[in-house]
């Protein structure tokens, strides 16, 4: 069995302190949260129902979905993998209605009840032009917000999209094109996404480039918000709670906090943890005072590299941050 090597305690106080923060902090925690069943299982997104308080995890290797309730160490599978013919399953939102949101990176989303487990609709972008859906916000109102990491697009679904299904397309509803650097056309650019709690601004991230973009959905207005004391190079999940945004940065095994300004213009950097044990993080959700952050090992035989994954795959519990 491969096994990374850890940090020492005395090497994980030394990245925390140097974390630009105003004051001593104590070092994160990580620790195994739950376990999820298979030995190729690679995960990317998670969701956290509102409800319950159950956790869902998406697996980027086959599509699959799994199930941890509330208390349980170890997942169970939700929809097996290739269900209804998706080839991954990255980002996934649970929301207030009872509905779980499925992204197929190389399709679009799928709807499903959590209830009976159902697919109430399905959402696809059209053509044959590259395409990477990656994750998604969901709004008081139902809307759902995606992003496309090489159109570098977000699409929208609103509930009177849902109403017509159970097929629908999906189509751009801001553009964020100007973001992408022209000498990389291919690079990857718009990643996590997450909403203000009124669902009147958007913040997505820039993996590439590094830069976090706010979204005015009225209006439509994009602007680039201001990084204060660092970047969001491969910044990938994202979660916003109370004016703190958490985010995930896959490649470095890091997770920043930052505080937005209430407007959304800016952001100072609060606290910079990393730790190899964090597994190339690829996103995160906030739960009673920790974070559950999904260890993808995308660099363990998986889309980053080669090699042999530990087993079991886990999410992990993040604490201190």
């Amino acid at each position: 069995m491969h096994r990374r090597t850890f940090l020492t305690t005395a090497a994980a106080v030394a990245v925390a302190a140097a974390a630009p923060t105003a004051h001593a902090a104590a070092t994160p925690r990580v620790s195994a949260a739950f376990a999820l069943p298979g030995d190729r299982v690679y995960p990317e997104g998670i969701a956290l129902d509102p409800r319950t308080g159950d956790a869902y995890v998406g697996s980027y290797a086959n599509g699959a979905v799994y199930r941890a309730a509330r208390g349980e160490r170890t997942a169970e599978v939700f929809l097996p993998a290739g269900a209804d013919g998706r080839a991954t399953a990255n980002g996934l939102k649970a929301d207030r209605a009872g509905r779980l949101w499925v992204i197929d990176s190389t399709a679009g989303v799928d709807v499903y009840d959590l209830r009976d487990r159902s697919l109430i609709a399905r959402f696809e972008v059209p053509g044959d032009a590259p395409r990477f859906v990656n994750d998604l916000a969901v709004t008081r109102d139902g809307t759902a917000y995606l992003t496309d990491s090489i159109r570098a697009v977000i699409y929208r679904v609103t509930p009177a999209d849902l109403a017509r299904g159970p097929r629908g397309t999906l189509t751009p509803a801001y553009d964020l094109s100007d973001v992408k650097d022209q000498r990389s056309p291919d690079a990857f650019t718009l990643n996590g996404i997450v909403a203000d709690p009124a669902g009147h601004r958007l913040f997505a991230v820039d993996m590439t480039g590094g830069g976090l973009y706010r979204v005015d959905v009225t209006t439509g207005a994009v602007r680039q918000v201001t990084l204060h004391g660092g970047d969001l190079t491969h910044g990938d999940g994202l979660e916003l709670a109370h004016g703190t945004l958490w985010a995930a940065h896959n490649a470095v095994d890091t997770i920043t906090r930052w505080r937005l300004s209430p407007d959304g213009c800016s952001a100072r950097l609060e606290r910079r943890f990393t730790d190899p044990a964090l597994q190339i993080p690829t996103t995160l959700v906030r739960d009673e005072g920790r974070l559950l952050v999904v260890r993808s090992q995308f660099d363990k035989g998986g889309p980053m590299g080669p090699g042999v994954p530990e087993s079991p795959f886990t999410v992990a519990s993040v604490t201190g941050i």
